[in-house]
């Protein structure tokens, strides 16, 4: 990911003061909101389909609540196609995997983000059983550790009509964010998606709706579920 395209997507962290990053502290507050009487220490971010800007709204989303001086942690359970590294152009040869295949201590693949008390865990080597590892009880204690020392932790994953690892890690977080980018993805691929959630009883706390063209004239809205 070139330097000119890192800060076109890191808005929040490049452009503070800009209407979309202002629409990101908007998403941050109604999170809060949303769980004023059970607060948030794991959200997972998923999409239904692949290129509707989820991973690009978590990592936006996460900037936020580090500039609100939370301390922040990001994971990126995308262990299929990874990304959330090429955003801090960092490695991604250690990671998640190499964590829940113990060749390596989660301290050690904690990296700095460049950005002040936000850091991100890679994915790691690409595991030939994806979905055999989150679903395996460490990733729930990974999760847990991380829950402990962080504010918030945010966690990346595959969308969830294409593979089952979004319904595992939704299990495992206090709390789901579904983007959808508008008039990419038809009606009844959400409803799919959301019913694929409720089946492991996630906690849905909203829909990203990316790409949507207002008189507001903005890019992003969020709508709570009810």
């Amino acid at each position: 990911m070139s330097r000119l395209t890192r800060k076109s997507k890191m808005i929040t962290a490049y452009n503070p003061l800009s209407p979309i990053s202002e629409i990101y502290r908007t998403l941050r507050t109604n999170i809060q909101f949303s769980s004023i009487d059970c607060p948030m220490k794991s959200i997972m971010i998923t999409s239904a389909r692949e290129g509707e800007g989820k991973s690009t709204t978590l990592v936006n989303a996460a900037v936020a609540y580090a500039q609100s001086n939370m301390k922040v942690v990001i994971v990126d359970a995308d262990l299929r196609k990874p990304t959330i590294h090429e955003f801090f152009q960092l490695s991604n040869r250690v990671g998640v995997t190499n964590v829940l295949a113990q060749q390596t201590s989660l301290e050690e693949v904690i990296l700095e983000s460049g950005i002040p008390n936000l850091k991100v865990i890679p994915a790691g080597t690409i595991p030939p059983n994806p979905s055999e590892l989150l679903s395996s009880p460490s990733m729930t204690t990974f999760v847990t550790e991380l829950s402990e020392q962080y504010d918030l932790v945010f966690v990346d994953t595959p969308p969830v009509l294409l593979v089952a690892d979004a319904q595992i890690m939704a299990a495992k977080c206090d709390g789901v964010l579904l983007v959808v980018q508008y008039g990419r993805i038809k009606r009844e691929e959400i409803r799919k998606a959301k019913s694929n959630l409720e089946l492991v009883n996630a906690n849905l706390l909203g829909t990203v709706l990316n790409q949507y063209k207002s008189k507001v004239s903005s890019r992003y809205h969020y709508y709570r579920e009810s």
